[in-house]
């Protein structure tokens, strides 16, 4: 129990817990403030994980609705962006396994309310056939990480489109930080093998 008090106490610094905790007192102008900042983000993750545009905005808007029910349930026991991603994380993946989803054209942009979100952004001094190929390459690396285990995928997403570091993808996964390390590596591999003589997945 007092290292629960310790942890809860470390995560009262985070500002979004903070609006969290405010929301769970019925502060709805706080929980206002967490959608627009995390709202768009969450809905480029799902369509990273789905790449279906109706799917991820349905995805999106019940993880958050899965927030807004859970306010009175909730306690900082981790940075507000870990139990977030760590719901959306959940949501996806359940959904996904439901109706076997597959990813589709991934060079669709997707509309938000912080602006359109894509993938990659396309190099506006490209010409149309370096455009054409990047997009398939693209579209081969995406259908390649669509293809790897569900953490392997997840940990790769979190890594490299989402900027995590290493202890927040171990803390949302709920697996160490070597295991982190090692879900990166053999996924690297798997990438490397899935594309070889085609992309380089660095």
């Amino acid at each position: 129990m007092r290292f629960l008090k310790k942890a809860q106490t470390s995560y009262l610094a985070d500002p979004d817990v903070k609006r969290m905790l405010a929301a769970k007192k019925g502060d709805r102008n706080a929980f206002d403030d967490l959608m627009r900042k995390y709202y768009p983000r969450i809905l480029n993750f799902a369509y990273r994980l789905s790449g279906n545009r109706q799917l991820a905005e349905d995805l999106t808007q019940d993880v958050f609705m899965k927030v807004y029910k859970s306010a009175p349930r909730y306690r900082a026991q981790s940075k507000f962006q870990t139990w977030l991603y760590t719901i959306a994380k959940n949501t996806c993946f359940n959904e996904l396994r439901r109706k076997r989803w597959q990813m589709v054209s991934l060079d669709e942009p997707v509309d938000a309310n912080a602006g359109e979100l894509r993938k990659e952004l396309p190099d506006p001094g490209a010409d149309p056939a370096t455009e054409f190929l990047q997009k398939e390459k693209e579209n081969q690396v995406w259908s390649a990480i669509n293809d790897l285990p569900e953490n392997q995928r997840m940990a790769v997403i979190l890594r490299r489109y989402e900027n995590f570091s290493y202890a927040e993808i171990a803390a949302t996964l709920a697996v160490t930080d070597k295991a982190v390390k090692s879900l990166l590596s053999r996924a690297k591999v798997n990438l490397k093998n899935k594309l070889a003589g085609s992309v380089d997945p660095d």
